[in-house]
């Protein structure tokens, strides 16, 4: 026998926009009506009936044509990309639908964009919670759950107000592809999103969110969300927990079939796919004395603490599902859990390690975006064997371990004090990402500056016609840098690499500087050269380098600019024929 199970749903949003807030008045208006069977907490998760959303929307459902059939909404409570991105069994989200949560004064922010890239990768059906419509200046409550009977009752100038936020908002979706519009005024949600204004802290808009969810659930869904009352249960483990009194336990979300004490399941583990029985299943308990209540068996979709051995080493992010013969069984659980992979490659790149494995795949999206190459991600804490591969890298700047959500163990950071090697660490994907690019700016910077001191910069000078002071002993002539720089002591060969002089002092608006840069136009003595002999006006000189010297810049190129490493390349080709 077939029946309908709830759709799963997540919620992401950039940091104080008001994710939260959100769920607490879902959750607030359940407990305030005391409805039987309306919120239920869950392991990772809130659900919410399909009584508590009709008690919640009835009116507005009736007005937008929605017959609410499914049996409830399960909304994903962990916080952050990972839950939304964790794999199934054949690649996917976890997620059937996710609120895209945006400030509506703020718009866009750097994870809001994180999340749209995301979802597009995902392919996962989206729609548009814009948040905080009450501190638009001037919006008055009106004590209704509903955004368009608010709105109807608003002053024409914050309409327009509001409207112009959206119209801002629509733009900005427009940036990745996406059409968009109010919800109210959707011709076809298969080529729009649609955008409902809210205010999480009044609970207006909750209405028209709430049967949107549902009535979008039901139509783009539909079989999808069809479970055999014996189909065996399939989950995403979405946290690996140690529980007192109970041991190593891990949450996940069951997202198809049913699960039930004593069943069989195969997980993902870091030594590859492994088997174990249930011995408990938890969800917790309403009661003050204990904290779970034991439960024999669990229908889909649901959250729920399961207790098996062996599952301390269960990687979060993971597909875990009941088998009837693992032997039998173990070719088809290989080819489901083929797309659960750690990434390695043989070429240079920075260690990764994160929580589960929706985060590694957030973050290899994420990398790859930014063009920051990666060597081996996987889950897990990082050790000193991390520390240690990344020391081994030969590019500086992909020496580098990013840890994101994880302990970074004390070995490991001993480790790192000693060698060098950094440790970038953050719980928010685009911040890691940051922390990197600012950490790879200082240390340009200060390679700048070591270079500055003791390596000869590249340099491409023409002495100027008519600009001639001194011939000789030392001469003093004019001259203009072309590009790159010189410095006092540094060496000057013509195009055929013979060293003609030394610079001794750089004259620049009758003041010595120590140095010079491109476009400028100053006054230089040298030892050595004779202006009329070996060197002649309106000649091209360059700053002489050693081998070593040019083999130091072939490995610090990344610190040129573009025109600079034009003349590091004429002065290596110059002096290779000598070396």
């Amino acid at each position: 026998m077939k029946f309908m199970r709830s759709p799963i749903i997540c919620l992401l949003a950039h940091v104080d926009h008001g994710k939260t807030t959100l769920l607490d008045h879902i959750r607030g208006t359940a407990v305030a009506k005391k409805e039987a069977g309306g919120i239920t907490q869950m392991i990772g998760a809130s659900y919410v009936s399909r009584k508590e959303i009709i008690n919640i929307a009835e009116n507005i459902a009736k007005k937008m044509n929605v017959n609410i059939t499914i049996p409830g909404l399960l909304f994903i409570d962990t916080p952050g990309h990972e839950a939304f991105t964790t794999l199934r069994d054949r690649g996917g989200s976890l997620a059937d639908l996710v609120i895209l949560l945006v400030d509506i004064n703020q718009g866009f922010q750097p994870q809001t964009v994180e999340s749209i890239k995301i979802l597009k990768q995902h392919k996962t059906p989206f729609l548009i919670a814009a948040n905080k419509i009450d501190a638009l200046g001037g919006w008055k409550g009106q004590g209704t759950q509903s955004f368009l009977e608010s709105y109807a009752k608003q002053p024409e100038h914050i309409q327009q107000r509001l409207d112009e936020k959206l119209y801002e908002m629509m733009g900005s979706i427009s940036e990745y592809g996406f059409d968009s519009e109010r919800f109210d005024k959707v011709t076809d949600y298969t080529k729009q999103i649609g955008i409902v204004p809210i205010s999480a802290k009044s609970g207006e808009g909750l209405s028209e969110l709430l049967v949107l969810i549902s009535g979008l659930s039901q139509k783009f869904l539909g079989e999808g969300l069809e479970i055999d009352e014996n189909g065996r249960g399939k989950a995403s483990i979405i946290e690996v927990k140690d529980e007192k009194g109970l041991g190593t336990t891990v949450d996940v979300i069951v997202y198809e079939g049913i699960m039930r004490k004593n069943d069989e399941i195969a997980y993902m583990s870091h030594d590859g796919i492994k088997k174990t029985k249930i011995r408990g299943l938890f969800v917790p308990s309403k009661g003050a004395k204990e904290k779970y209540l034991h439960i024999d068996e669990v229908v889909a979709a649901a959250g729920v603490k399961i207790l098996a051995p062996g599952l301390e080493d269960a990687i979060p992010g993971s597909p875990l599902e009941v088998i009837e013969n693992f032997e039998i069984d173990r070719k088809e659980i290989e080819a489901q859990f083929k797309s659960v992979i750690f990434s390695k490659s043989k070429e240079e790149g920075i260690i990764l390690r994160a929580d589960s494995l929706g985060s590694v795949e957030a973050l290899l999206q994420v990398l790859k975006g930014a063009g920051v190459k990666v060597k081996d991600a996987a889950v897990g804490n990082v050790t000193r064997k991390d520390v240690m591969a990344a020391g081994a890298m030969e590019e500086r700047f992909l020496g580098v371990v990013m840890a994101f959500n994880v302990t970074v163990l004390e070995e490991a950071w001993e480790e790192s004090k000693n060698s060098g090697v950094p440790v970038i660490y953050s719980d928010i994907v685009y911040k890691l990402v940051e922390r990197y690019t600012e950490w790879m700016r200082e240390e340009k910077e200060k390679m700048k500056k070591e270079a500055l001191v003791k390596l000869t910069w590249p340099g491409k000078i023409k002495v100027l016609d008519g600009y001639v002071f001194r011939v000789s002993k030392p001469a003093i002539f004019g001259i203009n840098v072309v590009e790159g720089r010189i410095k006092k002591n540094y060496r000057l060969m013509n195009k055929t690499g013979e060293i003609v002089g030394q610079i001794r002092e750089i004259q620049k608006e009758k003041e010595k500087v120590e140095e010079a840069g491109t476009g400028d136009q100053l006054a230089i003595s040298c030892d050595g050269i004779m202006i009329g002999k070996n060197v002649q006006e309106r000649d091209i000189l360059y700053t002489y380098m050693t081998s070593d010297e040019i083999k130091q810049w072939v490995e610090k190129s990344e610190m040129l600019a573009g025109a600079e490493k034009e003349v590091f390349e004429e002065i290596k080709k110059i002096l290779t024929k000598f070396f």
